[in-house]
């Protein structure tokens, strides 16, 4: 199985705010910087994960970006999820729709598949992931240089 950009984006951007400290709140650009994204691709990664009750934003002096308590405990599996929607791995009412799609098996193994693909990240939270070594790895990105 394969996430989409927009899941991986969203996965990196919640690992690098669970290793922020509490004083030292990011701001989207920064976060954009480190992962060396496009700002607006960033921008709304965070909307989704605010939505998602993941992630909060304050404006103003001393905003910024940080993790609610649901963000850091709540299951990777939950997250992608939620990222991926409901989707299934292959279309098969796709234009022209497959001719298999009244008997076939594949489409409920493929099914079966990314359930337990999700299944496997069930126990997981973001907490989990940001665990030595990764989170002195996220701690230390900084953005690109100025141009």
């Amino acid at each position: 199985m394969r996430l989409t950009k927009f899941t991986d984006l969203a996965l990196r951007s919640v690992m690098r705010l669970a290793v922020s400290g509490e004083g030292d709140p990011l701001t989207t650009r920064e976060v954009a910087e480190a992962m060396d994204v496009p700002y607006t691709h960033m921008a709304k990664a965070v909307t989704r994960l605010q939505r998602l009750g993941v992630v909060e934003a304050r404006r103003g002096r001393g905003g910024g970006l940080a993790l609610t308590g649901l963000g850091r405990r709540a299951s990777v599996g939950w997250l992608v999820r939620e990222l991926e929607g409901e989707g299934e791995v292959v279309s098969c009412d796709g234009d022209p729709p497959c001719p298999l799609r009244a008997a076939c098996r594949l489409r409920r193994a493929l099914r079966d598949a990314q359930e337990a693909f999700y299944a496997a990240l069930d126990p997981l939270t973001v907490t989990d992931l940001v665990a030595s070594p990764t989170g002195p790895v996220l701690i230390g990105l900084v953005g690109r240089p100025p141009e």
